[in-house]
């Protein structure tokens, strides 16, 4: 079992549970939060070893999460996957000094997700991401 922790946020409770349960059946911590201000804060006291972030949310979106986390000492280092139905909005430009790892399209695949999860937090563990 792995014992890492990851933060699932997006306000789609369907989404977290969904990806909450595919990643605890694979030995993940799960933390949670439905909105960017909440997933700071957790960010922040949780310090997760990764976290896959909607785009589209109240309150702060995925990329103002980014913004934040990267300006904050001791969150700026953890890895970013970020769900959206907007692809054509992001450049990898962007992506790239967000410290955003992967981006995936909604309606994804949890077996798709936790494999990018997977190869983010070997990347990160080899020194070759973000």
């Amino acid at each position: 079992m792995t014992n890492k922790k990851v933060l699932v946020v997006d306000d789609e409770i369907h989404i977290v549970h969904v990806v909450g349960v595919k990643l605890r059946h694979h030995g993940y911590d799960v933390l949670s939060a439905d909105n960017g201000s909440q997933a700071y804060e957790l960010a922040c006291q949780e310090r997760p070893d990764i976290i896959i972030t909607d785009y589209q949310m109240p309150v702060m979106t995925g990329l103002e999460l980014a913004r934040k986390l990267r300006q904050t000492e001791r969150t700026k280092t953890i890895p970013l996957i970020l769900l959206t139905a907007r692809m054509h909005g992001l450049s990898k430009v962007e992506c790239d000094k967000l410290g955003i790892c992967d981006c995936i399209s909604k309606p994804f695949s949890p077996k798709e997700l936790l494999r990018t999860i997977e190869d983010v937090l070997f990347s990160v563990q080899s020194h070759t991401c973000c």
